[in-house]
C-alpha cells in the first residue's frame, strides 16, 4: 500500500466513524448508561431478578458500542499523526507498522458496523426459526430438510444451542415442518435477514429420469419472546389443543398426548412443541412461542411505519423469495436482495452463511 492510498483510506474510514456515531447518538447512549448505573446502586435492585438481569444486559450492550466507538476513533486519530509523520519524514519501517495497524483497525471497523447493525434492543434476542416447505411432495419437503441442516450448522459455527420445538417429518424424505429455538448472542439479530423464499434448483434424487427440478422451501425467523416485554394474550382468544407427539421424540413423548397446538383466534397464528416430556411444559413453551410471534407482527409493524415515514418503497416483503441456490448446470448461490453470491454451493449449504449474513445487515444502513 501506497503512503497516498494508506492517508485516503484513513480519511474515509474516519469519516465513516464519524457518521456512525452521530447515527448512535453516543452523548444520549453515555448518559443512559449513568441512569442504568444509578439504577443498579438502588437498594432493591436484585429483589426482582429478571427485571435486574434485563437492566444489566441492557448497560452492557450500550457500553460495549460506546466503548468500541471510543476505541477505534484512538486507533484511527493515531494512525492519522502517523501517517501525519510519514508524509513530512517518510520511514519504510514505520510505515509497515501503520498498514498493519491499519489492517486492524479496519477489521475493528467491520466488527463495529456490525454492532452498530445489531443495536436494536431485541436483536440481542434469542432466534425462533420455522421451516414449511412448499408446493412440490417430496421435493419440497428433502429442501426443507436441508435448509434445517443447514441452519443447524450454522449455529455450531456459531456457538450457539439449538433445541428443536416440533418436528413433523416427510411422508417420503425431509420435513413438512420444524420448529426450532436458537438460543446465543445475538441469534435473532444475525438470522432476521434469512426470513423468507428459499429457491433450490437441482437434478431430483427421486426422480428417475434425473430432470432438473426447483423446489421452494419458507423460514420464519422471529425473537424469542422476553419476559420483559409486556404482551398479553386473553384466555378466551386460544384454542389448545392436545394431540400424540411424532417424529424423533423418544419413547415417553410418543406414547402419550403431551403435544399442544394452540391458535390465537385474532390473528390465526398457530404454536405447536413437542419437545417436552410434559403436557404442562409443552404448553408453556407453546405459549411462548405464540407470543414470540405476536412480538414479530409488532417489530414488523413497527419497521413499516418507518419505511412510510421515510417514503422507503421495499421490494422484498416479508416470505417473498430471497435465495436462489443452483447445484446444475452450474453451482451458485446468490441472494436476490444484496446480489451477494458464491459458486461454493456446498459450503453454504454446510453452514457458511457470513458473506449472506453480513451483506443482508449491511444493506440495511440507512
Amino acid at each position: 500500500m501506497e503512503l497516498y492510498e494508506l492517508r485516503q483510506n484513513l480519511a474515509a474510514d474516519q469519516e465513516k466513524l464519524t457518521a456512525l456515531g452521530e447515527s448512535l447518538d453516543l452523548p444520549a447512549k453515555e448518559e443512559e448508561i449513568r441512569c442504568l448505573d444509578d439504577a443498579t446502586m438502588e437498594p432493591d435492585f436484585w429483589s426482582d431478578q429478571k427485571k435486574a438481569q434485563g437492566v444489566i444486559r441492557k448497560r452492557n450492550g450500550l457500553k460495549d458500542i460506546v466503548d468500541s466507538y471510543e476505541s477505534l476513533k484512538e486507533q484511527y486519530d493515531g494512525l492519522a499523526e502517523t501517517a501525519a509523520v510519514l508524509k513530512d519524514d517518510f520511514d519504510e519501517e514505520l510505515m509497515e507498522m501503520a498498514e498493519e495497524e491499519y489492517a486492524g483497525a479496519s477489521k475493528g471497523m467491520e466488527e463495529f458496523e456490525i454492532k452498530v447493525l445489531l443495536s436494536h434492543e431485541y436483536d440481542s434476542s434469542n432466534a425462533i426459526l420455522e421451516l414449511h416447505p412448499g408446493a412440490g411432495g417430496t421435493e419440497s419437503c428433502d429442501w426443507a430438510g436441508m435448509l434445517y441442516r443447514m441452519y443447524t450448522r450454522y449455529a455450531e459455527r456459531k456457538g450457539y444451542k439449538v433445541t428443536v420445538l416440533d418436528y413433523q417429518p416427510g411422508e417420503e424424505a425431509g420435513i413438512k415442518s420444524v420448529t426450532m429455538l436458537v438460543e446465543g448472542d445475538k441469534a435473532y439479530g444475525y438470522l432476521k435477514g434469512e426470513k423468507g423464499v428459499h429457491r433450490l434448483v437441482r437434478i431430483s434424487p427421486f426422480d428417475a429420469g434425473a430432470r432438473r427440478h426447483t423446489s421452494f422451501a419458507s423460514l420464519d425467523v422471529m425473537p424469542q419472546f422476553n419476559d420483559e416485554i409486556e404482551i398479553e394474550i386473553k384466555p378466551e382468544d386460544l384454542i389448545v389443543e392436545t394431540k400424540r407427539a411424532s417424529g424423533a421424540g423418544g419413547q415417553h413423548i410418543n406414547k402419550t398426548d403431551s403435544a399442544i397446538r394452540m391458535v390465537h383466534k385474532p390473528t390465526g397464528i398457530v404454536a405447536t412443541c413437542q419437545s417436552e416430556r410434559s403436557q404442562i411444559q409443552n404448553r408453556e413453551k407453546a405459549l411462548q412461542i405464540l407470543k414470540s410471534r405476536l412480538y414479530q407482527l409488532e417489530i414488523e409493524e413497527q419497521e413499516k411505519k418507518i419505511r412510510e415515514l421515510k417514503g422507503e418503497q421495499s421490494a422484498n416483503e416479508w416470505g417473498s423469495q430471497i435465495r436462489s441456490y443452483v447445484l446444475h448446470p452450474y453451482t451458485m448461490v446468490k441472494d436476490v436482495r444484496t446480489g451477494q453470491e458464491t459458486s461454493q454451493a456446498q459450503s453454504v449449504l454446510d453452514g457458511d452463511l457470513d458473506d449472506f449474513i453480513f451483506a443482508y445487515l449491511k444493506s440495511q444502513v440507512a
